[in-house]
């Protein structure tokens, strides 16, 4: 049985999104065929993001049609496994290219699978009169590519007039993942969401230090006293929420008690509201933490963001009471800010006054900035070749002999951004930053942190093959 260079099961958890609001609605159903041994199976597992498909060398391993749970950027889908079609097939052979048609008819999408390595031969010329007769959209999938010269070969497949071929690597993953863009765009469209389970306002948690101002803030935004305001700080211990509408949108705002000190060293109310701001954050899509600018950045705003990047929220940082704020301060602050959150320099920063309502009409368009990177997602394709051209450019540096290469790159999820790098050998935390922060002048992320993880292979055993560490 072929084994994968990499864990697929781990692929799968970091690949999968949580389902967008479709589950009420028919799930599309995608079909895999093609003639015996061009990697069906193979195909299916690596979309499916396990090893749950028999795959075997043996042409005929799948012979009824199998259908399996799939799940790609948030939308769910049937992908169906069939047995190798041939024309004029005979007996066994017979029923099982009927039910390789029976799983044409019945899907909405079919992916035809050839071997990139043989090239188009009749039986596959065969398959695409069937496939026409369909009158299904079709995705033309040129297997076996595992390099650069097999893509190229992959160019002669446009003689079977199903458009465009896709080279991909089943086994290795190269060009799967744009792979499965195409065939969400093949889909129809999603069914609408029933009413009661589409997505309301967008969560945004106010948080910051006590007596910056979270409350007023929030009464100028709902322009009525939705939140007692005081001068003594810790006026607000439970978490209030408030439907505001700002810039012609309805948000959903949850003012939260100022954080002194560690969940684990404060006690009584102050534990319990600590608890409660640290759900809120959680329960929330973007955070608003509020800095006083006429003050110093504190050691509690410190934990206060961190609290936030920890939870990997989109962010947004709005230093309250600028009317305050001479041209004095204003030259130290801009010190601050470069030493004390340097290591948050992608944070959406706004000036605002809460008391005055000065410039925080440009709240709602850096909140959606935030919210926009937070969900972003860079195409499988572009990233490989950013990822490909950068370590070239700037190799990583060698370790016990060589330097460790990138095999492979994916965007493994959103909210917040999670890439994953299946690569030779670990990677120095150095490193790791400077692909991070390359990653984010070429791509943005502004207002969102993001994730970079490493997965290297295994070392080869005595007559094994390298796994990614799992």
């Amino acid at each position: 049985m072929t084994e994968f260079p990499v864990e697929l099961d781990d692929f799968a958890r970091e690949s999968s999104e949580p389902d967008t609001g479709t589950a009420t609605g028919p799930v599309p159903v995608v079909a895999v065929v093609g003639r015996p041994n061009v990697g069906k199976s193979t195909l299916v597992n690596r979309i499916i993001g396990r090893r749950q498909a028999v795959v075997e060398d043996t042409p005929g391993v799948t012979r009824d049609r199998v259908p399996y749970d799939a799940n790609w950027n948030g939308r769910r889908f049937t992908v169906i496994d069939t047995g190798g079609w041939e024309p004029d097939a005979k007996d066994r052979a017979a029923a099982i290219a009927a039910q390789a048609e029976i799983a044409i008819q019945t899907a909405d999408v079919v992916v035809f699978v050839v071997d990139t390595t043989v090239g188009a031969t009749d039986v596959d010329e065969a398959a695409v009169k069937m496939l026409r007769r369909s009158h299904k959209p079709v995705i033309l999938v040129a297997n076996k590519a595992d390099n650069t010269a097999l893509e190229l070969e992959a160019t002669s497949l446009w003689s079977l007039g199903l458009g465009e071929p896709r080279p991909i690597s089943a086994l290795h993953g190269r060009g799967s993942g744009d792979l499965l863009d195409a065939i969400l765009d093949a889909m129809p469209p999603a069914p609408p969401i029933i009413e009661g389970i589409v997505r309301g306002p967008r969560r945004v948690a106010l948080v910051g230090r006590p007596n910056v101002g979270k409350s007023s803030l929030l009464n100028r935004l709902a322009r009525e006293e939705r939140a007692v305001v005081d001068s003594v700080a810790g006026t607000t211990v439970d978490p209030v929420d408030s439907l505001v509408e700002m810039d012609g949108e309805v948000w959903q705002f949850v003012d939260t008690a100022g954080l002194r000190k560690r969940v684990n060293t404060a006690s009584g109310t102050e534990y319990y509201a600590s608890l409660r701001t640290a759900g809120a954050v959680e329960a929330a899509e973007v955070a608003v933490v509020l800095l006083d600018a006429g003050e110093t950045i504190s050691e509690q705003d410190q934990r206060v963001l961190t609290s936030v990047v920890e939870a990997g929220r989109a962010l947004v940082i709005a230093f309250n009471k600028w009317d305050l704020v001479d041209e004095d301060r204003r030259f130290y602050l801009d010190k601050e800010i470069d030493r004390e959150l340097k290591r948050i320099p992608w944070a959406v920063r706004v000036n605002i006054s809460a008391k005055t309502g000065r410039a925080v009409d440009k709240l709602a368009p850096a909140i959606r900035r935030a919210l926009a990177s937070w969900e972003q997602r860079i195409p499988t394709g572009a990233l490989n070749q950013w990822i490909t051209a950068l370590t070239q450019a700037t190799p990583h540096p060698v370790r016990g002999g060589r330097a460790p290469r990138v095999l492979f790159s994916t965007q493994a999820g959103v909210a917040p951004p999670r890439f994953v790098l299946f690569t030779t050998g670990p990677f120095d935390p150095g490193y790791l930053r400077f692909v991070e922060r390359k990653l984010r002048e070429e791509f943005g992320f502004e207002g969102s942190p993001i994730e970079v993880s490493v997965r290297p292979r295994k070392k080869l055993g005595p007559g094994g093959r390298g796994k990614a560490h799992g």
